[in-house]
Formats: structure tokens, C-alpha cells, sequence
């Protein structure tokens, strides 16, 4: 498990210094202490350096846009603005934060010009209970990256504060996942929908083809009858066709208008159509990131249930089955983060093939130098990426091209991850079958 991210970096610092101040008062006249507005006005607002490096990924990835990320973070790195992904640049700009150089700084003032009004308006809160409602009520409006700056970097915000931010900010993160499953509903009606919205326009247009045809045909009508009229001018015009003329008008008229409504009717359900035509196209790239991770999630439990039947099966078939656990068979693997269940069930499965896995929780409890002692002797390098601080991944990444190891991320700290990468590597180190030579002879047969 990871540690608790909700210290400040210089959080020693600091109580050194309030206690210094208070030395300090008690040691002078009263009359020449500071009033409490005065000892409030020397607090100040924590810098974006200061947090600990755990809130960092979650300040970045909340409260700046990856297009504002990408016009920042090029000017104090080497990525390439135009190349370089998302998730690169977002891991610079984590990078950034927790070195807290002039690249810390820019980000800071990013985010401090960027949500200003929410700063002013969280400077009101005098105490930690105030500081609370305001970020309860920026809940409740959902507007979170303002107030989750500016909680994170307020003077009164104590570690509960920040505990219970985080918290209520991670826990919005899960129900994006409960969300695929109303929008794949959502993908079957609108395509009902969609078929629907097809039919209805279709027969609008077909309507407005006849409608034009009989506007036609009456425009062609009435340019006879003035033809008609013209060659009669002489005459006079008499009292039934001057009222059949007014009748053929007002039929025109009254076409015209049918025809403006029914080409209204027509551009609406047009542009209704195109904006279905997109959430359709939305809601299918993401049923296909579902899809892409059901079919990596059910590698992993064929991987696993084919691992488990091999261990528990004694005859001599069980030992073909078994070829993905072989080559852990003398082999020192090196296994950084995870959960301490997940771990201890990879280091059985491991022994029980004949290897050695050596556990490294990434730094919360064991000493990062460690790790980068026991990198260089591996075989092979494990990491889950959804347990582990960008800090030590970066660190292990760089020890292992240094020292030449291979290292291999994982998707989760499960053991159906670890079972299934083991799998794939045993298979891609499978010899190809040799080919068979024929035995037909072209002259006996």
C-alpha cells in the first residue's frame, strides 16, 4: 500500500518555525506582542514544491488541461511539443512539480493566475471547518479544480483537510468505470434512434420533392394565365378569372408556406442527426477501450487458471502444461510496489518454479537506496503501475538501463498480471517448430 499522501515536504520547517515565533512572543512585553491578525497575516499560502509528492499527480492531472500542460512543459524539458504523448508530458509536468525549480514555478503561477477567483474567495475561510464548507459546496456545484487548488494550498489547510480532498477527489475517479456501462446503453437506443431520425428524413425530403413539384407546376400555371391575360389586354378582364387568379395565389402562398416549414422541420432533424452521428462515434471508441480491456482481462484469468491447474496437477502431463513457470527456474526477480497479499502470492508462485523474488515497496517503508542496490543483480524487473509513486519508476526505470535489465510494467498488482506476463515472455522465448521433412518418395511413393 502506498503511504498517506497528505504531508507537506517542509513540514518540519515549518513547525520549527511557529515554534520559534511563539518563543519569541512569550519572551517580549505584551505590550509589544503581536495581535492574533498579525500572527495570522505570517502565515502563507503552501507552494506547489512544498506538497508532497504524492498530491502532485493529482494537482496536475485536476486542475491543468493537457494543452496547457503542452505549451508549459516543453520550455523546461526536452520533449517535443508535437510528438510527445499525453502521458509523457504529464509525467514531466509531475517531474517539474516535485523538483520545483523554475519549471515548479511556472506551474504554481499557472495555477494561481488560472484560478484567482477561487483563491479570493477561499481567503474568507479563517479556520479549517470554513476551509471544509467551501470545498463541500464546490462539490456539490462541481466546479473541483478551482477549490482543489485552492484548498491544497491554503494556510489553514491541516493534513485532515487534505486527506478528505483526496479522498472524495479519488473516489470520483472510479465512477467513470460505472459510467461505461449507462453509456453502452446509451449506444444502443441512440442507434435505434439514429435509425429512426434516417426514416423520418427520408420522408420529409420525399414530401418536399412533391411539395416543389406542385409549386412548379402551379408557377407554371399562373405564367400561363398571365400569358393569357396579356394577349387579352385589349379586352377586358372579366370578374371569374380575376377571382380564379386570386384563388391560384393564395394556393401558391399557402405552398410556400407549407414548404418553409417542412424545409425547417428538415435542417433541425438534419442537424439533430449529426449530433446523435457523434455520440454515437463517442460512445463506440469508448465500448472500445472496454472491450480492449476485457479481452487484456481475460488473458490474464486463462493465464492464471491454466498456471493453477498445472501447480495442482501431480501426473507427468502437468509438467508440458507448466512451461511458463519454468523459465522463473533459477531466476532473481526484483517485484517494486504492489499490495503485500498480491506480493506474498507472487512470491510463492515464484519459489514453487524455482525462483527467487525479492519484494520492494517502492520506499514507503523500505529504503530507496535499497532498491537501487538490488536493481543491478536481477534477471528481470517488476512493477504494477497502478502501485507504485512516479518517483520510484522513473528512479528503477533509469537503474535498469543503466545496468542493462530488462524490466516489464504491469497493469495491476494482481497476480493474474504477473501470471499472464510470465506466460507471454515463456512464449516468446519458445523455440519455432521445426519443420517436418516429408517422407513421400516421388518414385515409389
Amino acid at each position: 500500500m502506498q503511504a498517506s499522501p497528505f504531508r507537506l515536504a517542509a513540514a518540519r520547517g515549518v513547525e520549527r518555525t511557529d515554534a520559534y515565533i511563539g518563543e519569541r512572543l512569550r519572551a517580549s512585553d505584551a505590550c509589544c506582542a503581536p495581535s492574533q491578525g498579525q500572527l495570522q497575516s505570517l502565515k502563507r499560502r503552501t507552494r506547489l514544491s512544498e506538497l508532497d509528492s504524492h498530491l502532485h499527480c493529482s494537482i496536475i492531472g485536476t486542475c491543468l488541461a493537457t494543452h496547457e500542460l503542452r505549451k508549459l512543459v516543453p520550455k523546461f524539458t526536452r520533449l517535443d511539443r508535437q510528438k510527445a504523448t499525453d502521458l509523457e508530458i504529464h509525467h514531466a509536468a509531475v517531474e517539474l512539480a516535485i523538483e520545483g525549480g523554475a519549471g515548479g514555478k511556472a506551474l504554481h503561477k499557472a495555477l494561481d493566475e488560472r484560478y484567482a477567483g477561487a483563491l479570493r474567495c477561499f481567503e474568507q475561510a479563517k479556520d479549517t471547518d470554513a476551509l471544509l464548507v467551501l470545498w463541500n459546496d464546490a462539490l456539490k456545484s462541481g466546479d473541483i479544480p478551482p477549490a482543489y487548488w485552492a484548498l491544497m494550498t491554503h494556510p489553514q489547510a491541516t493534513l485532515q483537510a487534505r486527506q478528505a480532498a483526496f479522498g472524495e477527489l479519488h473516489m470520483l475517479s472510479h465512477l467513470v468505470g460505472a459510467a461505461n456501462r449507462a453509456d453502452i446503453r446509451r449506444l444502443v437506443a441512440l442507434e435505434q434512434e439514429n435509425a429512426e431520425l434516417h426514416v423520418k428524413v427520408e420522408r420529409q425530403q420525399q414530401r418536399l420533392q412533391q411539395m416543389a413539384l406542385e409549386r412548379d407546376a402551379g408557377m407554371r400555371h399562373i405564367d400561363e394565365l398571365n400569358a393569357q391575360l396579356s394577349a387579352r389586354s385589349a379586352a377586358p378582364v372579366s370578374g371569374a378569372q380575376h377571382a380564379e387568379a386570386e384563388r391560384l395565389r393564395e394556393a401558391i402562398a399557402a405552398r410556400d408556406a407549407r414548404l418553409a416549414v417542412q424545409t425547417s422541420r428538415c435542417d433541425a432533424a438534419e442537424q439533430r442527426l449529426a449530433t446523435e452521428q457523434e455520440n454515437v462515434r463517442l460512445i463506440r471508441a469508448s465500448l472500445d477501450d472496454a472491450l480492449a480491456l476485457l479481452r487484456v482481462i481475460q488473458d490474464e484469468a486463462q493465464a492464471l487458471e491454466r498456471t493453477m491447474q498445472a501447480l495442482n496437477d501431480t501426473s507427468d502431463t502437468a509438467s508440458a502444461k507448466s512451461g511458463a513457470l519454468d523459465m522463473l527456474q533459477g531466476k532473481r526477480i526484483v517485484y517494486v510496489g504492489g499490495r503485500p497479499g498480491s506480493n506474498s502470492a507472487v512470491r510463492r508462485l515464484v519459489a514453487s518454479a524455482g525462483g527467487e523474488v525479492t519484494v520492494h515497496d517502492g520506499g514507503i517503508e523500505d529504503r530507496k537506496g535499497l532498491l537501487a542496490a538490488a536493481l543491478p543483480n536481477a534477471d528481470m524487473v517488476v512493477f504494477p503501475v497502478d502501485c507504485i509513486d512516479h518517483d520510484s519508476m522513473n528512479m528503477l526505470k533509469r537503474v535498469c538501463e543503466r545496468s542493462q535489465v530488462a524490466y516489464y510494467p504491469l497493469r495491476t498488482a494482481s497476480v493474474a498480471s504477473f501470471v499472464e506476463l510470465v506466460a507471454r515472455l515463456a512464449a516468446a522465448e519458445a523455440p519455432a517448430p521445426a519443420a517436418r521433412v516429408s517422407r513421400f518418395c516421388l518414385r515409389h511413393g
